[in-house]
């Protein structure tokens, strides 16, 4: 069996005993429930993402971002089999208290999954579950960049940047945070369950890179862009929430007592964020919106990603109203302030509320604030936690900008201004999302 670990917590997993010399065997329950976990993180890209996205673009731009989304669901697929999975989870050359360049990225000895059988095992689960549950991550979060650069960027680009990001960005996150003993982040004691580092704060800061890079749609902010759809967005967060089940429960790697609280933590999460915006938008423009509460929902799911496997549920109350309060004034006024183009709140929302739920997690982690991991020493947790934080907002952003710069130096970004007024559907797809006559 090789030698890999999921989170960074290796007490909440069943590979421990493994670890100490038991023989891993196939548990039936545990491969329906990760098979299970696999497609609801899938549904959270195709269609949840999609339609989230969709709903609050302009009309004319609908199918350009449904193809966006689902384009890199195919192209990040055949990465991570030619050598994704290989890069983020080969542990060769790995040890414990080691720092060395397999610190920081894994090596080739699996790519095109080579030595993958129906026989090999992953813990408790086939490791062509576990292959397929971790390719479901790698999807959504290049994914979830295509909304802070929404309505203005070639699709070509658009490819070219998701391959490029996807091999030096998101590849080495994962693994200095999963890759398992020898791993940067992993021996730091950085905790985070299921992608609060990994996942969103990479994505919502390379969101933010690329739409001061590429800059603002045309007459933005003094033309109205308002969502043209906001049934589809609700359609859409209702399938993230769903999704995001899979998301954080599914990262225990196991159907037991940790899957299940993280289970009931992201449900509290959310639907605690979701009042949070809504209670203080109600407060300042003195009415609650379905735009509002959708985005404070997806607020709560991203705070609680990290904490989701060490979190109580008193704990999860209170990350998810902050979250939600803190984004609304991120995504509005923050915004407004400095005037940059995030067209669906990727930074004010993923970044921001994968940033306080990164560095809660550390405090809300320790049995003396209700969690159930082993911190005993707030403020050295916390500091470690701000650590894993500064450390991937400073590499995503500074490899996130050489990507977008060089493509913006070789075959450009944006469309022009014609295609752009014309709508993208029809300039790149030759296609209508409604076509009413």
């Amino acid at each position: 069996m090789r030698s890999k670990t999921l989170a960074a917590l290796p007490a909440l997993l069943p590979s421990l005993a493994f670890a100490q010399g038991a023989t891993p065997k196939l548990d039936s329950g545990d491969t329906a429930w990760m098979l299970t976990a696999t497609m609801l993180v899938l549904l959270m890209t195709i269609p949840g993402l999609a339609l989230f996205y969709g709903g609050m673009v302009r009309a004319k731009n609908l199918l350009s971002v449904l193809m966006q989304c689902f384009a890199i669901t195919a192209l990040v697929t055949v990465l991570w089999v030619v050598y994704g999975y290989s890069v983020a989870f080969d542990t060769t050359g790995m040890a414990a208290g080691t720092t060395n360049l397999h610190s920081f990225v894994g090596g080739f000895g699996h790519a095109m999954l080579a030595g993958l059988a129906p026989g090999s095992l992953y813990n408790t689960i086939p490791e062509a579950v576990f292959v397929m549950f971790q390719m479901t991550f790698a999807i959504i979060t290049p994914a979830l960049i295509v909304g802070a650069i929404a309505e203005r960027m070639k699709f070509s680009a658009l490819l070219v940047f998701t391959a490029l990001w996807f091999t030096f960005v998101y590849l080495p996150v994962a693994h200095m945070v999963w890759g398992g003993p020898g791993s940067f982040l992993g021996d730091l004691g950085v905790l985070d369950f299921a992608g609060g580092t990994v996942v969103h704060i990479n994505a919502g800061i390379a969101g933010l890179v690329g739409c001061l890079v590429i800059g603002k749609r045309r007459g933005y902010p003094v033309t109205p862009m308002p969502p043209h759809n906001l049934g589809y967005t609700l359609i859409g967060a209702s399938m993230l929430w769903l999704g995001w089940f899979g998301f954080n429960a599914g990262s225990a790697v196991a159907a037991n007592g940790s899957a299940g609280m993280a289970m009931l933590v992201t449900q509290i999460a959310t639907a605690a964020a979701a009042i949070g915006w809504t209670v203080v938008e109600w407060m300042t423009h003195r009415r609650p919106s379905v735009l509002g509460i959708a985005s404070g929902a997806v607020a709560g799911l991203v705070a609680i990603t990290p904490a989701a496997g060490t979190c109580g549920p008193g704990g999860a109350l209170v990350l998810g109203l902050l979250s939600g309060v803190i984004c609304f004034f991120c995504a509005t006024r923050l915004k407004r302030y400095f005037g940059y183009d995030d067209s669906l709140d990727v930074f004010g929302v993923h970044a921001v509320a994968g940033i306080v739920g990164a560095l809660l997690t550390g405090p809300l982690a320790a049995p003396a604030l209700g969690g159930f991991g082993t911190v005993t020493e707030l403020g050295v947790q916390l500091w470690i936690q701000f650590k894993g934080v500064a450390f991937t907002v400073v590499y995503s952003a500074v490899l996130s900008y050489a990507i977008f710069k060089g493509i913006a130096v070789t075959m450009g970004l944006r469309v022009d201004e014609e295609q752009e007024q014309v709508g993208l559907d029809i300039a790149l797809h030759e296609e209508r999302a409604y076509n009413l006559s």
